[in-house]
């Protein structure tokens, strides 16, 4: 499938109201909060757009969504997207940094919000000028906001769907980069069906009879294409967890209630299951037929112990919100256990050395990836898109290498990033939220193994006179963190040292202290 197989003029809300023709009664999503019909969606999904149209929302403006995992995130989604608006899928465990700095870079005029994220817009000091509407889910809000019950409410459920080119931009999200400053991803309409055909399909083997469900949460494009656009293309059914994944038990617990067939999970989800050794006697799997992985690398022994625990295979691949999903993948039936599995039909992929020649089978590179869904670069990030975009070819930013039959496998970043439960990381806002301690002199992140082989958070740490190194204080530089910044970026380990290796120039040699963790 091409982009040209598609309307010249076609709005992604067909992802969803192509069902209302075969299957408007059918159960499109699962959850705690509701369940609801493709014909329930659809009719919330235009009183949103109306809502919106309301507010004077127009084609091409960005609209703000931090919610949990739950319909409203879904109506509220498709809403943005059929009146033609661009829906930014907001990480709601940044900090009040974060929120800040996305609501400026995107000037959203309105962000509809869930009522346990309203803090983290209330601690922002400077004011969001842009931001002049404010829609509260789940419960009501403070001043100046509103109830989304009450905002659709009388709304008609009829809306016709705006008249977009198949190349306009429908979503935007953010990745960290390597300065830390997130950066800001645009994507078309005609990217949603194009995945959803290339991967959901052709390779992972999706089809009406399933029901998938993800713990990597919608805001991220795994959790996007996987849990929402991939199913509701070929007509399965979603279930949707608003709760924490960090809770395997709640977890597990909704497989054996919503008997879904397909599981997204990412490696550091799945070590967390298996260190339950009761898992396959508390909880009923018997529904799921495959599991998939994505997000950072799958650790061989990870894959061979669920297999021996559930009987479950674990599709592995790569793919980049720069891509929006999957381009390198393991198949039903073709997997080799702790690699990415080989390109599939709609993408290309090379493995070059620093001046863009090929290497040879074997030899680590870095990997670059050719296919109609990329992103034409970041938004208001000229010199980085300079580096990642370069003419049909995506910089990806991974160190891979090619074996003899044809499997790639993943050797590392090229760059200082990390990848914490398949979300990347930036040391330097680690360091920066460490450095902010009294205690903290100078210090440095980098990624570290843990004994499943999952990179996490190393901090090395000089720490100013009058301050002794100590367990205690480890733990309080942790604590420290997750008070700062997003949990998951907090380091997981503190080793204090003397002084940090640095070059002439003063710059940290990050490489010296991952040499002892090699990933």
């Amino acid at each position: 499938m091409k982009a040209a197989d598609l309307p010249l003029y076609y709005n992604a809300v067909d992802i969803l109201e192509h069902n209302l023709d075969e299957r408007p009664d059918k159960v499109a999503l699962y959850s705690l909060e509701r369940s609801m019909t493709f014909r329930q969606v659809s009719e919330e999904v235009n009183q949103v757009g109306n809502a919106l149209k309301a507010l004077g929302v127009r084609p091409g403006e960005y609209v703000a969504l931090a919610c949990n995992d739950q319909p409203e995130w879904v109506t509220s989604f498709f809403g943005i997207v059929k009146i033609g608006a661009i829906a930014i899928g907001m990480n709601v465990m940044l900090a009040p940094t974060g929120y800040e700095y996305i609501l400026k870079d995107s000037r959203a005029r309105v962000i509809i919000i869930h009522k346990d994220y309203l803090p983290k817009l209330e601690e922002i000091d400077n004011p969001l000028t842009d931001l002049e509407h404010i829609i509260v889910i789940g419960g009501e809000g403070s001043e100046g906001t509103v109830r989304y019950e009450s905002w659709i409410a009388g709304q008609s459920t009829h809306l016709v769907a705006e008249n977009t080119h198949r190349e306009d931009f429908c979503s935007l999200n953010y990745s960290s980069g390597t300065t830390g400053t997130p950066k800001g991803i645009l994507h078309a309409h005609k990217d949603y069906p194009l995945t959803a055909q290339l991967w959901g399909v052709n390779v992972l083997g999706l089809t009406e009879a399933d029901r998938t469900f993800a713990l990597a949460k919608l805001f991220f494009t795994f959790g996007t294409g996987g849990n929402l656009i991939f199913p509701w293309y070929v007509g399965a059914s979603v279930v949707l967890f608003s709760g924490s994944p960090r809770v395997a038990e709640n977890v597990f617990e909704m497989i054996g209630r919503f008997k879904p067939t397909i599981f997204y999970n990412s490696p550091t989800g799945y070590a967390m299951a298996l260190a339950m050794d009761d898992l396959t006697e508390r909880f009923d799997l018997s529904s799921v037929r495959l599991c998939v992985s994505a997000g950072e690398a799958l650790p061989a022994p990870i894959w061979h112990q669920w297999k021996d625990r559930t009987g479950l295979d674990i599709i592995d691949g790569i793919g980049s919100t720069e891509n929006f999903h999957i381009f390198l993948s393991n198949r039903p039936g073709d997997i080799r256990p702790g690699s990415s599995g080989k390109p599939f039909e709609g993408y290309e992929v090379r493995i070059v050395d620093e001046d863009f020649n090929d290497v040879a089978p074997g030899d680590i590179g870095n990997l670059l990836v050719r296919g109609e869904t990329a992103a034409l670069g970041y938004l208001h990030q000229y010199d980085a898109s300079r580096r990642a975009f370069r003419g049909e070819w995506l910089f990806t930013g991974d160190k891979y290498y090619q074996d003899e039959d044809g499997y790639f496998w993943h050797a590392g970043r090229s760059d200082d990033m990390l990848k914490v439960g398949g979300i990347w990381v930036s040391p330097m806002e680690v360091e920066s939220a460490l450095l902010h301690h009294e205690a903290v002199l100078e210090c440095a992140v980098v990624s570290w193994k843990d004994g499943s082989d999952l990179v996490k958070p190393k901090a090395y740490v000089v720490l100013k006179a009058g301050h002794a190194p100590s367990d205690e204080m480890a733990e309080e530089l942790i604590t420290f963190c997750r008070n700062t910044i997003a949990d998951y970026k907090r380091p997981r380990w503190v080793e204090f040292v003397e002084r940090l290796p640095k070059t002439a120039t003063g710059k940290i040699q990050r490489f010296k202290l991952r040499s002892a963790a090699p990933v």
